[in-house]
């Protein structure tokens, strides 16, 4: 037990050390310099009180947040790291624009919950990378189609597994709330493919989201449509109000009417279809329902109007959206209110977006640690002692060794000492008692003395037991024990050469006492008489050899001089870090062993003086 309390002693002060000058995070690869920490947090200003789990997190970076000129241009050093500072996270770049300091990134953030923020790390400035940027690997296999609209004279492009690419081109827009979107005339259309992934059948959830922007407020623009057969989904904006529409042989049904839209603003719809339930939301927040399931259908969807069913192919859309379109997004699960709160507030520019996101400060280290002063340092020392010689590590090794040691006699005393302080306490407190009456002991029982007169618990001993003034206490009332049961004509008191005699015999406690409290001490005084030595032994070493290569080399020069006379400084820095810390720790400590000698020597002479009083000479 004892060995082992040792060696717990032993590792406390490296465990002390090396917090101190750990980072207070890890850092994910030291070939990135510079990381970001990026909160969450949806209680906050979203208000969702419902949990969202996973979800697709965008990313607006700019030169407030962003520095670009440390990044490589294309982005291909960007990465995204876990809390844990360990897992990646899949993302991708719908766009980047070096000279106008504007990207914009999704990131797939694994779990999102609305009683705690959620943090992840992004990382940049690494000078070859391999970009990681995977938009298959962002969505999950419930989302069928998602279009970015982030193409200039080419189909839009499906950003999930299903390849589900818009079949005709269209007209992009630039500066859109999200990069780049579709200019919508009202009368040019985007087909959607046929495929297995888009594929309804009756019943079935699906939700579509997308945002918009009205270029004016007409009747019966359709922003969406699919018909097949008898069945019908259409989706728009009717002078400003959204809407909805299911047909099926029973016939059509609208969703109800709410707040109009205005013209030139940018707004979020998504259509959520669960069983029997449908419902549309705007911006997030619930706008309409209908009790109307979803018709099954395989055949291809139109973007920016519709076209009959049983019109001829090529036939020109008639209702068509005169806007801007951006993100649609198609899923075959009904996304939750918390997820589509959380999607609209995330994607839009409100003040709730910049506070539901919250970018950290850049973090630079090229050597694994974290920004700050201390981080500096450590990089900066981490360089010097490359430079260090053999010798130099030598003298820094003894001196870890002479720090290790004062750090456990250090421990050690400091813990030993309020050990005793506090028994010496309880020890004083059960004196006061005795002292009145001192003769009432009785010295006879070994019981008796120990708990000063049976006025002292068996709790109450075992703190008092590490005392020095109890080990006083109990030297003098030997003594006097002693003397009673040595008395042949019967005990008539203690006589001067008596008290003499006890009074030397509690001196010896005393020393011995002082010898216990002062045990050890010599390794801090060896700290701070050697540490210093020790430095300066190894910085006069390293400053030899130093001036010895450069007169072999006959290289004069600042470069070939410092980097050598810094590595042999390191030593003396070494032996003063031994030395202080020893210095201050020895001075604290001595001025306590001060206080516990100058108790003792009080109490003996108040002892010696009560046992004359109480135990008077015969003579």
């Amino acid at each position: 037990m004892r060995s082992t309390h040792y060696r717990r002693l032993c590792l406390a002060p490296l465990a002390v050390l090396l917090a101190l000058a750990m980072p207070a995070h890890a850092w994910w690869n030291a070939e990135w310099t510079i990381r970001k920490k990026i909160t969450i947090d949806p209680g906050a200003e979203a208000r969702i009180t419902e949990p969202i789990g996973w979800a697709v997190v965008l990313l607006r970076l700019h030169e407030g947040n962003f520095a670009f000129a440390s990044a490589k241009e294309d982005g291909s050093d960007l990465r995204f790291i876990a809390a844990d500072d360990k897992t990646l996270l899949p993302y991708h770049l719908e766009k980047i624009d070096p000279l106008l300091n504007e990207a914009f990134v999704w990131v797939k953030v694994p779990e999102i919950k609305p009683g705690a923020p959620t943090t992840f790390w992004m990382y940049y400035g690494s000078n070859s990378p391999i970009a990681t940027t995977d938009a298959k690997a962002t969505y999950d296999a419930d989302t069928v189609l998602v279009y970015h609209f982030a193409e200039h004279g080419s189909a839009a492009s499906d950003s999930t597994t299903n390849a589900n690419n818009a079949q005709n081109p269209a007209t992009a827009s630039d500066g859109t709330i999200i990069g780049t979107g579709l200019r919508l005339d009202g009368k040019t259309t985007v087909k959607l493919p046929e495929s297995a992934s888009l594929t309804w059948s009756e019943g079935s959830p699906i939700t579509w989201s997308a945002w918009v922007k009205p270029a004016v407020l007409q009747p019966r623009a359709v922003l969406f449509s699919r018909r097949e057969g008898g069945n019908a989904v259409l989706i728009g904006v009717d002078n400003g109000v959204p809407f909805f529409e299911v047909t099926n042989p029973a016939g059509t049904q609208r969703s109800p009417a709410g707040e109009p839209l205005a013209a030139g603003v940018w707004r979020q719809l998504a259509v959520v279809f669960s069983g029997p339930k449908a419902a549309l939301f705007l911006d997030g927040t619930s706008y309409a329902t209908l009790d109307a399931a979803l018709p099954a259908m395989k055949s291809a969807a139109l973007l920016g109007g519709d076209v009959p069913e049983g019109s001829p192919d090529g036939a020109p859309a008639v209702a068509g959206f005169s806007g801007e379109l951006d993100e649609l997004q198609i899923s075959k699960v009904a996304r939750t209110p918390s997820a589509l709160k959380f999607a609209a507030v995330c994607e839009g520019t409100t003040e709730q977006a910049t506070k539901l996101i919250a970018m950290g400060n850049d973090e630079e280290s090229g050597h694994g640690g974290a920004e700050g002063e201390l981080a500096k340092h450590l990089s900066l020392i981490s360089d010097i002692s490359k430079s260090l010689t053999f010798d130099g590590w030598a003298v820094i090794f003894l001196c870890t060794v002479l720090a290790i040691v004062g750090w456990v006699v250090t421990v050690m005393k400091v813990l030993y000492l309020n050990k005793i302080g506090k028994a010496t306490d309880a020890f004083l407190k059960e004196w006061k008692h005795l002292a009145a009456d001192l003769g009432s002991l009785d010295h006879g029982d070994a019981q008796s003395v120990k708990s000063l007169g049976g006025k002292a618990s068996s709790k109450v001993q075992k703190v008092m037991r590490p005392s020095p003034l109890y080990h006083i206490y109990q030297i003098g009332s030997s003594e006097i024990q002693h003397r009673l049961s040595n008395a042949r004509e019967g005990f008539v008191g203690l006589s001067g050469r008596s008290m003499q005699a006890i009074r030397a015999t509690l001196d010896g406690g005393l020393v011995r006492e002082v010898q216990r409290l002062n045990s050890q001490l010599v390794f801090l005084t060896i700290g701070i008489a050697g540490g210093p030595y020790l430095g300066l032994l190894g910085t006069v070493i390293g400053v030899m050899i130093t001036f010895a290569v450069i007169a072999k080399s006959g290289a004069v020069e600042v470069n070939s001089i410092a980097p050598g006379i810094a590595g042999a400084l390191l030593a003396t820095v070494a032996g003063l870090a031994v030395a202080i810390p020893a210095l201050f720790a020895y001075s604290y400590i001595s001025s306590r062993i001060k206080d516990a000698i100058s108790e003792m020597q009080i109490f003996i002479d108040e002892f010696v003086a009560k046992i004359a009083e109480a135990f008077p000479s015969g003579d």
